[in-house]
């Protein structure tokens, strides 16, 4: 799944909103596995939003596979969404569902009407659920009530849909925020292993700095909705990570990123 973005901008509520994404510039190859992180507000989430053909930028270039999605017509874009999946880091699952048929949501576009119907009182392909939920940690939790599930694991179960899916793009958002370190790592490995076995993208939003920089090949590194350095991990110093975090107030240092080598060609990196 190629991503092309050139001097894309999006904003918030509508054409005259606040600006989210100030004029990027950005290509994502075929299976590359990418880290964002940045401080809060620094548009992560829109950025993957508008991956996802989610939001419609206000101005630039946006290419999906060489499409530029919003030139399609609404059921040619809604193909082209069913070949993304977009993770929230708070995923909606229906409380009083259980978790089989929670997971095996990520089926519904291949079914049938009929065949979706039917799932909800026999559930079509339980093993596979369950072969999904194991790989989180949750197999034990295949005909449990969603809303008995704690947080992180309400989180698990969402992400297990993308196991069933049949995504090409994998575009996740803060999946460790309710996780310790042992259920963090389990989650990050089985979301790049399923990447790779199928040459998926991955692209992948973080606030945890040392398991993106320990993870992931390439880190975007994201501030007031801008791109401060796009690079291969060796090439991301301990001093460019302490000006992506200064405090809003002090701009300069984080400016010179703009200016300076460490924006990366990341083609070595992909």
């Amino acid at each position: 799944m190629t991503y092309r973005l050139q001097q894309l901008t999006v904003r918030h509520l509508g054409p005259d909103g606040p600006v989210a994404l100030h004029a990027l510039d950005l290509v994502i190859e075929p299976g590359a596995q990418v880290a964002l992180i940045g401080p809060s507000g620094a548009g992560k989430t829109t950025l993957l939003a508008t991956l996802a053909c989610a939001h419609q930028p206000a101005s630039g270039n946006f290419t999906v596979l060489g499409v530029d999605p919003w030139t399609l017509t609404q059921a040619a874009r809604h193909r082209l969404r069913a070949r993304l999946f977009l993770a929230p880091q708070t995923p909606p699952l229906p409380p009083r569902q259980r978790v089989v048929t929670t997971v095996l949501a990520a089926r519904l576009p291949h079914w049938t009407l009929w065949q979706a119907l039917s799932s909800l009182f026999k559930p079509r392909e339980p093993r596979a659920a369950f072969d999904a939920l194991a790989r989180f940690g949750l197999g034990d939790k295949l005909y449990a009530r969603v809303d008995r599930l704690s947080g992180g694991e309400r989180q698990r179960c969402g992400l297990a849909r993308v196991l069933l899916s049949s995504a090409e793009a994998f575009l996740v958002d803060e999946p460790l925020s309710a996780l310790d370190p042992t259920l963090s790592q389990l989650t990050l490995t089985a979301l790049q292993q399923e990447a790779r076995a199928r040459n998926a993208t991955l692209v992948c939003s973080l606030h945890q700095v040392d398991i993106a920089r320990a993870n992931f090949a390439r880190i975007i590194g994201l501030r007031a909705g801008r791109i401060v350095f796009d690079a291969a991990r060796e090439n991301v110093t301990d001093a460019m990570i302490a000006a992506l975090y200064l405090n809003e107030s002090m701009e300069a240092p984080v400016a010179a990123f703009h200016d300076s080598p460490a924006r990366l060609a990341v083609g070595a990196c992909l």
